[in-house]
């Protein structure tokens, strides 16, 4: 059926080239662009061998509208309009929408987004790994309800796994590579309720997973969850465990190399021996705030060399954690910037593998309450202020946009979060203050908002999937975000 409607495409393009000599608009970059665009589509054909390598990139919270206030943020610090800018992922050949939900919430967190994408199946909304008949924090509930993990049936198969976050190592994301647990949060001992001995806090079951070989490489951040509270770490800060295990010098004894700084991954020896990079106490920096630990770039291109030494290949799990968590706090600039550092660490593990062997998929696990005000000219700055589109010409003009109070407003904003512009006092009344567009576009700006939260939310709406490499086709249409797995599965097993 393809073939045939791809052969039918060949003879309309070829009529399509014959007419468009004759149109007005034929010289039109924009008519030029999307005729090579058509002569790319039909010259392509779908890869169908074994992917030797996966690589799952998740921009945790980068949906469709996060992902377009990055595109416009990256081409306006490349100096254009950032409209018509085309992320690394962008150029992606394949791509579908995925559906979010999980099996009790309209509106997912990142345990059973991160669940599904690992196991193939959709569950609670908390939950990480243990299938959906179990209820949150049930630890007695939660023996034979574990599920099995891409990570380790393909560790069965003799290959490598790595997993990068910016956020702890532990968080929901990450977690989703090596961890079942009936709650997120049981992120060390001190976190597991009173008489819990069912499963192992988060932690300790990466350490496990590491000595059992499942796990080869693991950076991020979270160190405290593995020092005892009685350590203090490099950079002066206690640990979180209440069991006395060091669970650092426990990885190290079993032969995994240790960095807690950007000086310590430096001098890592990349030979495809076990490393754990802890890299802050808590969560990573955000990458307009980085010093003194590795870019997600960075941590991206040591995990691909050290993993490639594996002829059988490796799976490798890529979360920007910190994208979520700014736009948790209203703050666009720090949203967009650590974005677009995930879209350059997309760049370069591209540019580090080869399309014919290494199956690159790049997502999210939601999206958040993001949107975007007004009839904005072009160039209007993404964390700034919406100007006025020009009748006379492409860029905006310098006249701000104003609502019915009178007052500017900016492209962005959140339906709900800490920058509400509602306040309480004896009942819920408010105005929007006067704003310049260097205030908006300050790194601390927390974007107007309209519900009061004290931490904005994520939101229910479809996410996209952009892959390429070997069975990256069957990205295609409005999946479930389960499918992810099921399509990883199959291009590392397709015959």
């Amino acid at each position: 059926m393809k073939s045939a409607l791809i052969a039918s495409l060949a003879v309309a393009f070829s009529t399509g080239v014959a007419l468009a000599q004759e149109l007005p608009q034929k010289d039109s970059k924009w008519f030029t662009d999307a005729q090579a665009k058509i002569q790319e589509m039909v010259a392509r054909q779908p890869n169908t061998k074994r992917a030797k390598n996966v690589i799952l990139f998740t921009a945790d919270g980068n949906g469709v509208g996060t992902n377009y206030a990055i595109r416009l943020f990256s081409g306006q610090q490349a100096g254009g309009l950032g409209d018509d800018y085309v992320q690394p992922q962008e150029a992606f050949p394949n791509l579908a929408l995925v559906k979010t939900y999980t099996t009790n919430g309209q509106t997912p967190d990142s345990a059973p987004t991160a669940s599904a994408m690992n196991t193939g199946v959709k569950s609670k909304n908390t939950m990480i790994n243990v299938d959906e008949s179990v209820s949150v924090s049930d630890c007695a509930g939660m023996a034979g309800h574990e599920l099995k993990t891409f990570a380790e049936i393909v560790s069965e198969n003799g290959k490598s796994v790595g997993v990068i976050s910016t956020a702890r190592i532990t968080h929901a994301t990450p977690a989703g590579v090596y961890a079942k647990t009936v709650n997120r949060d049981w992120e060390d001992n001190s976190r597991l309720p009173e008489g819990c001995t069912n499963q192992k806090d988060i932690a300790a079951q990466l350490i496990d997973q590491m000595k059992a070989g499942v796990i080869d490489i693991a950076l991020g951040g979270g160190r405290g969850h593995f020092i005892p509270a009685e350590v203090t770490d490099g950079e002066g800060k206690t640990g979180k465990r209440t069991d006395g295990q060091n669970l650092i010098e426990a990885a190290q004894a079993n032969g995994a190399q240790y960095a807690w700084s950007d000086e310590d991954f430096a001098k890592l020896t990349l030979d495809g021996s076990p490393i754990l990079g802890l890299f802050e106490s808590s969560h990573m920096k955000y990458e307009a705030d980085r010093s003194g630990e590795p870019s997600l770039a960075e941590m991206t291109a040591a995990s691909i060399k050290s993993l490639q030494s594996n002829e059988n290949g490796f799976y490798l799990s890529i979360e920007a954690g910190r994208v979520d968590h700014a736009n948790h706090d209203g703050n666009g600039y720090r949203t967009l910037t650590d974005g677009k550092a995930f879209a350059d660490a997309i760049a370069l593990a591209d540019e580090l593998t080869n399309d014919e062997d290494t199956l690159i998929i790049v997502t999210a696990d939601h999206e958040h309450a993001i949107s975007f005000n007004g009839y904005c000219g072009r160039g209007s700055p993404i964390t700034g202020l919406c100007y006025d589109i020009d009748d006379a010409g492409v860029k905006h003009t310098e006249e701000p946009l104003k609502g019915a109070d009178g007052k500017p407003f900016t492209v962005i904003g959140f339906l709900n979060g800490v920058g509400s512009v509602l306040k309480e006092d004896k009942q819920w009344t408010g105005s929007r203050p006067e704003l310049t567009n260097d205030e908006a576009m300050d790194k601390d700006y927390i974007q107007q908002a309209l519900i009061p939260m004290s931490s904005e939310t994520h939101s229910g709406e479809d996410v996209a999937v952009m892959a390429k490499g070997p069975w990256a086709h069957l990205f295609d249409g409005v999946i479930e975000q389960n499918y992810i797995f099921h399509v990883m599965n199959y291009a590392v097993n397709a015959e």
